[in-house]
């Protein structure tokens, strides 16, 4: 039972890219679904989820219509579109699978972790 999450790298500012987060062993179906990141030296925070079925998602203010998170339950895949990238989303973008259909901003509220997607945004 794991997460996978790819599609990290290095990219310059104002660029686009899509991080991506597969399940194993483990159905999103019923699940709501997050991203979070940890910027070096600092803690992880919330970046975006999205309830089961796709129709209800949530961000962070700081990425709040720049970033689109998405999920494909066929593919059991989550992913999370990044655009006008700025340096200070540089970080690991973690996955997170939600103990409920509905999830938020509180880490608790998830049960199953990726290992992480390293984002470096260069000025």
């Amino acid at each position: 039972v794991q997460l996978q999450a790819s599609g990290g790298g290095l990219v310059q500012a104002g660029d686009s890219l899509r991080v991506s987060c597969v399940g194993s062993g483990v159905s999103f179906s019923n699940h709501g679904m997050g991203w979070f990141r940890q910027a070096p030296g600092k803690e992880r925070v919330y970046v975006a989820s999205v309830d089961w079925g796709g129709n209800f998602a949530r961000y962070a203010d700081s990425v709040r219509g720049r970033f689109t998170i998405s999920r494909d339950d066929a593919k059991n895949t989550v992913y999370l579109q990044m655009n006008s990238l700025k340096p200070e989303d540089t970080a690991v973008y973690y996955c997170a699978k939600g103990r409920s259909r509905r999830v938020g901003l509180r880490i608790y509220e998830y049960d199953l972790w990726g290992q992480g997607t390293l984002v470096t945004v260069s000025s």
